[in-house]
């Protein structure tokens, strides 16, 4: 997730997409960048870090144009560098871009063989590359555009000038957003309302497909046919603070709601669902590697230690090889046993988690393979491991993590399909339906997410208690260990996950009317057991509130409160549970008036011991 700022009127552009940059800095921070004409040519700054550098740079500098493009990175293909810092420009084309061209590979070794010279190591580039090889060869520029868009596969939000035409500003989005904002004689493009804000609150909203041509004389709009269709300004009466949270109350609201598009950039490019198999670029997992791994250490902290304990399910499952979950903190001081037979993935958001850090490291000292899943790149943690798979989740701004671990799940599922493919262990047929079911995860995500108005009248119901017990078996046993510590580290109550099977070895002894007991009780291969869970609480007074599979007609005549999980296969119904469980969490917290996405004590990344 990156940010994009476009202007063309008459004020000082620089000044504008700077500060429209700096609205949008929570969308990227690797790098930053902009493009602006001056005396009829295209001129380029731009950086790896903070806006500051950027700032700095260009401080002085007395451009005349009146149009321009901006970027602030978060790093998907290439280190965060200046090379890899947008705008891309390739002869007379420069542009930034938000997504991921998924065939930007075969694109590059095309346009390399005819003598294109490449300068970064981003996807981005070879977008610029092509509009400008069919400027060369005769086509117009809105013309070389649209040939351009027809040939790349993937996502995408696009501001483009040519040095030809410094009259004119195209933009072009699928799958990623992009918004037109309409001035006074001025007009902008954005990534995000933020930027646009203090000039303007009216605002075009891209759909799919679409390219606009912006000018002086005004705004057009184009289909992906190439028809020109008329769209109504939308009149946005958001506050800036609004704004950079999307109209969400939070930015931890607004995150679990992005969900469905991280899980989507999270696949994107990596799925091939004709062999039935998963595509993890620079990670060497081959037979003759995997023979050679007798034991699986995931280590983590936190949310990603309960992801670990997904894993270790999924791992087990699909690929029939030994796994152990351990907590970073604890790993390096049991004298673990760790040899060239056993492969340590560790498992962070930020990949600047000190203890993980630390375990990674302790595995690479005894000789053992080592993988990082993480989110950011460059991070320390994909800096020291031998492989690294990174999620794409994008920033995240609320300390509690909700994307992030969706993300981490998605990556563990995937990781476990392609061990379990290349060992032989699922056949072809198998790979084809875990991936056909991965695919739908996103829509039924959109599904869960329609069903916030129940939850937050749960939480309404259940915001006396000072207690609350949640129970899970198998591989939904993690997501009852989150479901707590999300309610716990934003709303301050007590919350204990347990495995179910445990319930009577001790926390059976708490439960009474006052005591609420969220169970998840999706249909699976432990599901019977879990209604005795149930009958049991029941049986106390206990109060139940169940997450259960949407075709269970039975549930409710023992659940106080039930909320209905689309039907999925086993091994990915954790993610769907999630969605419900940060749900009430924060609407818990939000009635009680705490900080949501500063909670006391926290800190987003944990880099000291």
């Amino acid at each position: 997730m990156c940010g994009i700022v476009g202007y063309i009127g008459s004020r000082k552009t620089a000044e504008v997409l700077m500060d429209g940059l700096k609205r949008l800095e929570y969308r990227g921070y690797d790098s930053a960048g902009i493009a602006v004409f001056h005396q009829g040519r295209i001129e380029i700054r731009r950086n790896e870090g903070k806006l500051k550098k950027l700032e700095e740079q260009i401080r002085g500098e007395g451009f005349d144009g009146k149009i321009g493009i901006g970027h602030t990175r978060w790093a998907t293909h290439g280190r965060p560098s200046d090379e890899n810092a947008h705008p891309h420009k390739a002869g007379r084309v420069a542009l930034v871009h938000n997504g991921i061209i998924e065939n930007y590979l075969p694109l590059k070794e095309s346009l390399k063989k005819r003598g294109r010279i490449f300068t970064s190591e981003t996807d981005t580039e070879v977008i610029s590359h092509l509009i400008n090889d069919f400027i060369e060869e005769g086509s117009s520029f809105p013309d070389a555009v649209k040939m351009a868009l027809d040939k790349i596969r993937g996502s995408y939000a696009l501001g483009i000038l040519f040095e030809g035409d410094e009259r004119r500003l195209i933009a072009a989005r699928k799958e990623s957003p992009l918004v037109i904002g309409i001035g006074e004689g001025e007009y902008f493009i954005a990534s995000d309302i933020p930027p646009i804000l203090p000039y303007t609150r009216d605002f075009i909203f891209m759909e799919d497909g679409e390219v606009a041509h912006l000018s002086s004389e005004g705004v057009r709009v184009f289909d992906a046919g190439g028809n020109q269709v008329s769209k109504e300004p939308k009149r946005v009466d958001w506050n800036s603070l609004m704004a950079e949270k999307g109209g969400f109350k939070h930015f931890m609201l607004k995150e679990i709601f992005e969900q469905p598009r991280a899980v989507i950039d999270t696949i994107r490019g990596r799925l091939s669902e004709e062999k039935g198999d998963v595509i993890l670029e620079g990670v060497r997992l081959d037979l003759s590697v995997l023979k050679k791994i007798q034991r699986i250490c995931l280590i983590a902290c936190g949310t990603s230690f309960h992801a670990a304990l997904v894993g270790k399910f999924l791992i087990e499952r699909f690929c029939r090889i030994p796994v152990e979950a351990d907590i970073g903190s604890e790993f390096r001081y049991r004298n673990p046993i760790l040899g060239k037979d056993t492969l340590v993935v560790a498992i962070s958001q930020s990949g600047e988690t000190a203890d993980t850090l630390a375990a990674l490291r302790e595995g690479k000292r005894h000789g053992a393979m080592t993988l990082a899943i993480c989110n950011v790149v460059e991070s320390s943690l994909a800096r020291d491991a031998d492989h690294v798979i990174y999620t794409h989740a994008g920033p995240e701004i609320g300390v509690a993590s909700t994307k992030t671990f969706v993300t981490q799940l998605v990556i563990l599922f995937l990781l476990a399909l392609r061990m379990g493919r290349e060992l032989g262990v699922l056949s072809h047929k198998d790979g084809r339906e875990l991936i056909e079911e991965l695919v739908r995860i996103p829509r039924l995500m959109e599904e869960m997410l329609k069903s916030s108005k129940q939850i937050l009248e749960i939480a309404r119901k259940y915001l006396p208690a000072r207690d609350f017990l949640y129970l899970g078996r198998g591989i939904n046993y993690p997501i009852a260990l989150e479901g707590a510590l999300k309610l716990k580290e934003i709303s301050y109550i007590h919350a204990e996950g347990y495995p179910a099977g445990e319930m009577k070895h001790g926390p059976i002894a708490l439960i009474d009317q006052e005591m609420p007991v969220v169970v998840l009780a999706t249909r699976n291969e432990v599901y019977d057991k879990v209604l005795s869970n149930i009958e049991q609480v029941k049986a106390r007074e206990g109060r139940v509130i169940a997450l259960a599979s949407r075709s269970d007609q039975e549930i409710g005549k023992k659940a106080d409160d039930v909320i209905s999980i689309p039907e999925t296969h086993p091994s990915l119904a954790p993610i769907l549970l999630t969605l419900p469980l940060q749900l009430l969490a924060y609407y818990m917290a939000d009635l009680k008036g705490t900080d949501v996405d500063q909670p006391r004590n926290l800190a987003k990344s944990v880099t000291v011991e």
